[in-house]
């Protein structure tokens, strides 16, 4: 016992880890901190407050939201969102608009892919040209080309049909979703791609099956984001789609308030609001991470 007890006073007492550096809070950076936070509490209320509104609204009836329009309902009327389903077309909106949408975020995913991973693989003379031609078409305002676009649609048949807009969608996100992604096929390993080369793999090959593996991130955040603008697109199905029977949500939304704003269906048109806004506050709510680590990666890499 004797021994050990001399052991431990020999052994070599442990350093104590030094003192964390008191970081100095000075009166501005309170102030500024402050603001900061009060500018998103503001920003967050001014956000979520007109969403709740028009959800509770969505089960009043139409007297109720005139006479109580901040209160809670005294009965909830689901049948609103049956009528607005049924009756007032926003089931055939909402499923036009789904097929449009999920169709041209895969093209758009598709083509920009393709397009990245030659600008940032290969040399070849106009690459530079060809890059900030397509960075150049994210400032371009989109409505002035509304007019050419029209008959650039009609020529080819496309008037009122999914496949035109699609098409119309797909080239429309392409400009943004080159820039983003060459910057993920810059960073990814050359390595790879010529090992498979040399294994037999294709060029086809190489995209498919290792680098947009790779650029996983990369594709959701850009996914997400071309499903949202596509989503709540108005403009363009407003001059490419005319037929009633193709409306997309948006348009739909638009055409009730009208027609439904004579019939004082009120009640109908904040259900189909709420009906429209769903599928996007669910691909925020499951995909909101892999959006901030898709941003993320890109920015450090």
């Amino acid at each position: 016992m004797a021994t050990l007890i001399d052991r431990a006073r020999l052994r070599p007492a442990t350093p104590e880890p030094a003192p964390e550096p008191r970081v100095r809070r000075t009166v501005g950076s309170v102030l500024l901190g402050g603001t900061s936070q009060g500018f998103v509490l503001i920003w967050g209320v001014m956000v979520v407050f007109p969403l709740l509104w028009a959800l509770v609204s969505s089960f009043k009836s139409d007297p109720e939201i005139f006479k109580s329009p901040w209160g809670l309902p005294a009965v909830w009327h689901w049948d609103n969102f049956e009528r607005a389903w049924n009756e007032s077309h926003i089931g055939t909106y909402f499923l036009n608009s789904v097929v449009v949408v999920c169709c041209g975020v895969v093209l758009t995913l598709i083509l920009s892919s393709a397009v990245a991973y030659v600008l940032a693989r290969f040399e070849f003379p106009g690459n530079r040209i060809l890059y900030y031609v397509f960075v150049g078409g994210m400032v371009f305002p989109g409505f002035l080309a509304l007019v050419p676009l029209f008959f650039v649609v009609q020529n080819l048949g496309l008037l009122n049909t999914y496949l035109g807009l699609i098409l119309v969608y797909a080239t429309h996100g392409m400009s943004f979703s080159v820039f983003f992604l060459t910057a993920f096929f810059r960073t990814q390993s050359k390595e790879l791609a010529e090992a498979a080369l040399v294994d037999g793999c294709s060029h086809w090959g190489v995209l498919f099956r290792i680098m947009l593996p790779l650029a996983r991130p990369g594709l959701v955040s850009i996914g997400i984001f071309q499903f949202l603008g596509m989503w709540n697109e108005y403009l363009l199905p407003l001059v490419l789609n005319t037929d009633e029977q193709r409306y997309l949500v948006t348009q739909g939304l638009a055409n009730i308030a009208v027609t439904q704003g004579y019939h004082s269906d009120f009640s109908g048109l904040f259900a189909g609001l709420t009906i429209s806004i769903l599928p996007v506050l669910a691909v925020y709510l499951v995909f909101h991470k892999q959006i901030s680590t898709g941003m993320t990666a890109g920015a450090l890499k």
